[in-house]
């Protein structure tokens, strides 16, 4: 093997264990649990965002849906209205870091601040402190880990709806993959923000309406994430 194609295989086993939704050897890291009920788990990840988390909330409520939403502490900041509103709905809220940059993922000191000021605020806005975790681009480490444990978070990865759903691709792509990929037990990834940029993520918000309305005539229930992970 040259030397090229060992730094692709190295790049690669990177991804994999330290990227990728499957890999569980730095440690537990659920995508899906295994369950003939069919049941899956709609994920959302660097919000709230408004007013794409309100309409999404607005979708749950008309639907009778709960979610989980994976905020980042950074956006709460700046929606806690939205944020306390999910709760009152019944939804469950996750940590996600505190400002979703890369750079400081890589740094487990810097990533265990960046929980806890999240876990902080989350608790001063809404009187609870999250009980998951889904780390940015999923990117984790055993110092991760070894953080998460300490502060009582249980880490949550999921599938991807669609790898440019964040980038606001057309509604229909994304329901269609999502579809393809929505199985018993599994939990789904869609994105009610992007960073701490936000933006319009108004293709997120159909997308997830027509998941949702397909699922439902297919047979399938939806929860929260500790409710799925409690059938596991």
């Amino acid at each position: 093997m040259g030397v090229g194609a060992g730094a692709l295989s190295a790049a690669a086993l990177t991804y994999w264990v330290r990227m990728s939704s499957w890999s569980q050897r730095l440690g537990p890291f659920p995508w899906h649990v295994e369950t003939d009920r069919r049941v899956v788990a709609l994920t959302f990840d660097d919000g709230p965002n408004e007013p794409y988390t309100s309409q999404l909330a607005d979708l749950f409520v008309e639907r009778g849906v709960h979610a989980t939403f994976f905020q980042v502490g950074l956006n709460v900041k700046a929606f806690p209205d939205a944020t306390r509103r999910l709760l009152a709905d019944g939804h469950e809220i996750g940590n996600h870091s505190w400002s979703h940059d890369f750079t400081r993922c890589l740094r487990d000191s810097v990533m265990a601040d960046e929980i806890l000021r999240t876990q902080d605020l989350q608790e001063e806005i809404t009187g609870q402190r999250p009980t998951l975790y889904r780390p940015p681009w999923l990117w984790r480490s055993r110092g991760l880990f070894r953080t998460l444990r300490e502060q009582g978070l249980t880490p949550v990865s999921g599938e991807f709806a669609h790898e440019f759903e964040p980038f606001q691709i057309p509604a229909a792509w994304t329901a269609r993959r999502a579809l393809g990929r929505a199985s018993p037990g599994k939990i789904l990834i869609f994105h009610d923000g992007y960073d701490i940029r936000g933006g319009d993520h108004t293709q997120t918000v159909r997308a997830v309406q027509l998941t949702v309305d397909r699922l439902r005539d297919a047979g399938y229930e939806f929860v929260t994430v500790p409710e799925l992970l409690a059938l596991g």
